[in-house]
Formats: structure tokens, C-alpha cells, sequence
């Protein structure tokens, strides 16, 4: 699809910038590639490109922040960086797309031909108040997606509804939505849905004025009062009951609403953010929820992942809140490599709060600077919490599930599955016992079970030395 289109790519990796150029000189009539800012501040001084696609780290500085161009130019961001604040700051510069490394080539070569369909809109530069991660952490793709959707909220006030299971930090995202909103400077009032009676929810909501109830001893703002200018959060929306689900609809319909015994018009001049751990689509099936309520609320949906489909972000969560409880006075810690693997494999069914509560009783209960698997299993033992640490032959079955799904994701020959993975358990077995025994093969083959002179024919399949194991 050659074109007389123009795209200056701002990368200093030669090897990416190749790849990228193979793949887009197509796309264009002209492909410009620099390294650094100061090659592309020369090249834009005496030229104007289509699109430019940059990326962030650069040799002399940040590829966002002295970005300069005109409207009549679009901008493509990629980062290996992967945080909020980068897809932030993206979208502060007008940015039409934010791709983060590693990114699909196809997906490139699409939000490509988009952007040089379109116009860039100059969107409003972040303020410093924006430029942190707003207690987001993690690089998995899920929450890439999370950062996007966000960053993509900052120029509206569309209502959003975010879906996660219980723990997974939906409070979290929806702050990070207002704080990086056009009402970050208003304020941001959070009602949890199921903690309040059904006959106050009104009340809560609305206000109520002087005598309108027994015990309404003074006028009372609402939450949607004492939101505005700003967000209003209504987390657990799944639990509203119907009658005032109906209530809810009408201000959402008509932006107004009036107190409980009030008859004035008062304006709801707030953004609404909804939370739920529950299935909405089943609510909505079963007559739980209303319809027309739920597509008011679900205009843009942020799904949150489960922490156990985000396992490679726990390093990095259990280096926060190791972080977040010295800063509040908490012992400093760190984990021992083992204890972190203990941690990446626990499917953690209280999510994030879970790991943040367990991270912080650590700092507190072991005895050393350095938290050991021990610790850790203590310490989920005597909680309790999410059902209690995983039993040995859970953490095994795990382990299992996670070597076959690799393995038949590979090449591995049909009928080798079981070999391989007996030879492996094995291997570990006969190596933990005969240590235990201190090399004494016929103890060994007593406590396994099995004849002395089969233990030797493996021990000779499996090379394992029984003096040295």
C-alpha cells in the first residue's frame, strides 16, 4: 500500500529499527529511521512527517517529553517500559496508539494504516500529578491492556465499569481513571453498594433533607452532592437491588436528581465509574440487574486479570509492598529465591490484597531479613487467608500442570510426555531419600517401596550416583 505518506521512526536499537522498516516501507512513500532526539529534532526541523512512531528511552533523553509536532502529524508509541504512567504520558502527547515491547508486528502494521487515516488531536501534556503509576504495578499483557484503556479514558467522561474478581484492585483502577481524568481535580467519593441497607441506598446516594424520614434529624448531601465536579465510584454495582437500580437509571438518563423528600432538581455533574467481582451479563439474565442499567454502565468495561494469570508481576507487587510497609514503619525484607518461586506458583484466590496482606504479616513475623519458604508457609498456615497455603501435593500438581502445558505446546514426540515426566519425578525422589539414607540402598528401597535390585536398575537408567545424589 504505497503511499505519498511520510514516517519517521525514532529508535536506537538497530535491530528493532531494521525489523521495523521491513515491515512498514510498504505502508509509505517515505521511511525515515534515527536513533537518538538529536537526529530527529534535525530531521523534523527542515521536514514534517505523516507519522512518527517513537520510542521512549532514547541516548539523550526521553522520547515523550521533547516530542514536538503539529497537528497534522500522528504519533506512535512504543516502550519496553510498560507502566501507567508511560501509557499516561503517551496519550498526553496526542499520541494516536501506545504499543508496548514486545509488540505484534501485524498489530503495528494495522494501528499504522489507521493513524495515517486520521489527524493527530493534541490532547492536553500530563501534569506532574498524573506522572506515577497510581499504585498500578505489573507488565503482564492483562494489565498492558488495563494502562491502554486507562490512558484512552483521559479525554472523556465515559462511564466505565470495571470487572475483576474480589482483591484484584478495582478501587485502584478506578482512582487511577479519575486521577488521570479531565476531573482529576475534583473529587473522588467511593460507596460500596453491598455495605449499605437497601432502604438507605437511596438516601446515600440522593441525600435526604430535613424530616424526610424518621431520624432525619438535618439536611444530608448524597454522594452524588458530595462528588461533584468529580468521580463518584459505586463499587459492588452488582449488588444494588432493582428498586434502586431504577432510581439510578433515571439520573444517568437525565444527569439530574432530586434528595429523598427533596422536589428540586439538583444537576449529577459527576463521572461514574461501577465495580463488580460479579458475572453481569448472568445478573442481567436472570433479571438481577437491569439491562438498560447495565449498557449505561458498561460503555467502556476494563477487565481486571486474576492474579494467578498474571504470575510474572509478583516479584515486582511483593517489591511494592515491601516498599509501601517500610515507608510506613514496617521492617525491611527481602525473599529468598526460593520463597518467591513458593509465591509465583500459590494461586492466590484473595488476588492482590491477599499477597499485600501475606507480604506485610512477613515483614513483621520472620525473624531474618531475608523471608524463607517456611516463613511464608507459616505464615498462610496460621492466617488462614484464601483457604490457607497450598498442600505439597497441590504446589506439585501445579508444577506438573505447568511442565505438560509447556510440553505439549512444544515439539516433544507423541508418547514421550509420561516418560520424560516419570524420569524427572523419579530423578527427585530417589536423589531426596537416598540423602535422607545417606546412600544406604536397601533403606532406600524399603522406604520406597520397591525392590532393592529394581532401585539400582534405575538408578542406572537415571545416572544417578547413590553415594553422591
Amino acid at each position: 500500500m504505497s503511499n505519498g505518506k511520510v514516517i519517521l521512526l525514532v529508535e536506537d536499537d538497530p535491530a528493532i529499527a531494521m525489523i521495523i522498516r521491513e515491515t512498514l516501507v510498504g505502508e509509505c512513500g517515505q521511511f525515515v529511521s534515527v536513533g537518538s532526539i538529536a537526529e530527529r529534532n534535525a530531521w523534523l526541523a527542515d521536514n514534517r512527517p505523516d507519522l512518527v512512531i517513537t520510542d521512549v528511552v532514547l541516548p539523550d533523553g526521553d522520547g515523550i517529553d521533547s516530542l514536538r509536532v503539529d497537528g497534522g502529524t500522528s504519533v506512535i508509541v512504543l516502550s519496553a517500559q510498560n507502566t501507567l504512567d508511560t501509557a499516561v504520558r503517551a496519550t498526553g502527547i496526542g499520541s494516536y496508539d501506545y504499543l508496548p515491547k514486545p509488540f505484534d508486528l501485524d498489530e503495528l502494521t494495522a494501528s499504522v494504516r489507521a493513524a495515517l487515516q486520521r489527524r493527530a488531536e493534541p490532547a492536553a501534556r500530563p501534569d506532574s500529578a498524573q506522572a506515577d503509576s497510581h499504585g498500578l504495578v505489573g507488565r503482564a499483557p492483562a494489565m498492558q491492556a488495563v494502562y491502554r484503556t486507562i490512558a484512552r479514558l483521559a479525554s472523556n467522561d465515559l462511564a466505565v465499569l470495571i470487572l475483576g474478581e474480589s482483591g484484584t484492585g478495582k478501587e485502584v483502577v478506578a482512582r487511577a481513571v479519575h486521577a488521570t481524568g479531565l476531573r482529576r481535580t475534583g473529587p473522588f467519593v467511593a460507596i460500596n453498594m453491598a455495605a449499605i441497607p437497601r432502604e438507605l441506598i437511596e438516601a446515600e446516594l440522593f441525600g435526604h433533607e430535613k424530616g424526610a424520614f424518621t431520624g432525619a434529624h438535618s439536611r444530608n448531601a448524597g454522594r452524588f452532592e458530595q462528588a461533584a465536579g468529580g468521580t463518584l465510584f459505586l463499587d459492588e454495582i452488582g449488588d444494588m437491588p432493582l428498586e434502586a437500580q431504577t432510581r439510578l437509571l433515571r439520573v444517568l438518563q437525565s444527569n439530574e436528581y432530586s434528595t429523598v423528600g427533596g422536589n428540586q432538581a439538583l444537576r449529577a455533574d459527576v463521572r461514574v465509574i461501577a465495580a463488580t467481582h460479579r458475572d453481569m451479563r448472568t445478573l442481567v439474565a436472570d433479571g438481577r440487574f437491569r439491562e438498560d442499567l447495565f449498557y449505561r454502565l458498561n460503555v467502556i468495561p476494563v477487565t481486571l486479570p486474576p492474579l494467578r494469570d498474571r504470575r510474572s508481576d509478583i516479584a515486582a507487587l511483593v517489591r511494592h509492598f515491601v516498599e509501601a510497609g517500610r515507608s510506613s514503619g514496617l521492617p525491611d525484607r527481602q525473599f529468598a529465591p526460593a520463597a518467591m518461586q513458593w509465591l509465583e506458583r500459590y494461586d492466590w484466590p484473595g488476588n492482590v490484597r491477599e499477597l499485600g496482606n501475606v507480604v506485610q504479616r512477613l515483614a513483621v513475623l520472620s525473624r531474618d531479613t531475608v523471608v524463607t519458604v517456611r516463613d511464608v508457609e507459616t505464615v498462610l498456615h496460621e492466617n488462614g487467608e484464601g483457604g490457607g497455603a497450598a498442600a505439597p501435593a497441590d504446589l506439585i500438581a501445579r508444577a506438573v500442570d505447568d511442565w505438560a502445558r509447556e510440553h505439549m505446546a512444544s515439539e516433544a514426540p507423541d508418547g514421550e510426555l509420561h516418560r520424560q515426566l516419570e524420569a524427572i519425578v523419579e530423578a527427585a525422589l530417589f536423589r531426596r531419600v537416598l540423602r535422607d539414607v545417606r546412600g544406604n540402598q536397601l533403606e532406600a528401597a524399603r522406604r520406597l517401596g520397591i525392590n532393592r535390585n529394581t532401585l539400582r536398575k534405575r538408578l542406572g537408567q537415571l545416572d544417578i550416583d547413590p553415594t553422591h545424589p
